[in-house]
């Protein structure tokens, strides 16, 4: 039986990557940057491994991009790599939900059916949305280092993409208000 970690140690996990990413960028530059973050990655992933015995399909996806891109970012000396890691990751998790929704399969429900309990309708949109808000995310990214500084889209990875995200959820709190199940189908379906 494996146990969770408290949600605000997992949360400091899920962002211990990225602050070591900025924290070296600032201090290091971008090659030191890539270093700190795969060790803080691969730390959070085993801490994470440790604890719940198991891997979440998008972390896991994560850290072995953070592998691939930044061992050639390492190796090639060369940073378009590390750059175009979130392109790749946000079009490989919006492949996976939507061609889940093409098979008929809401894949974000096996993700988050813990926190939230709402109708098949509410699972299709929900994971539709988020695989063109992934894919919305990963051309963001492109625009983003093709036009800018490497110093502009580190603070943009940080500022930019963290503030899209929480926007994106804080707007779909009335949709998951309307598809949320009653009380009494929560408690039918988890029997």
């Amino acid at each position: 039986m494996s146990t969770s970690l408290n949600p605000r140690l997992k949360f400091a996990l899920d962002v211990a990557p990225l602050a070591a990413f900025i924290i070296g960028f600032k201090f290091f530059g971008m090659l030191q940057a890539t270093v700190w973050l795969m060790a803080a990655t691969f730390i959070s992933l085993g801490i994470i491994f440790a604890v719940e015995k198991r891997l979440a399909l998008a972390p896991l996806i994560t850290g072995v991009m953070v592998g691939v891109f930044g061992g050639a970012t390492l190796i090639l000396q060369d940073e378009y790599y590390i750059k175009i890691k979130p392109t790749v990751v946000n079009l490989i998790l919006a492949s996976i939900l939507l061609i889940g929704l093409k098979m008929g399969k809401p894949l974000l429900k096996y993700v988050l059916e813990v926190a939230f309990k709402l109708d098949d309708a509410g699972w299709r949109g929900l994971s539709l949305r988020w695989g063109l808000f992934f894919i919305f995310l990963a051309g963001v990214n492109e625009i983003v280092w093709r036009n800018f500084s490497t110093d502009f889209w580190v603070s943009f990875k940080l500022f930019g993409m963290m503030t899209l995200n929480i926007a994106f959820w804080v707007c779909h709190v009335p949709y998951l208000q309307r598809h949320m199940l009653p009380e009494e189908e929560k408690v039918e379906e988890e029997l």
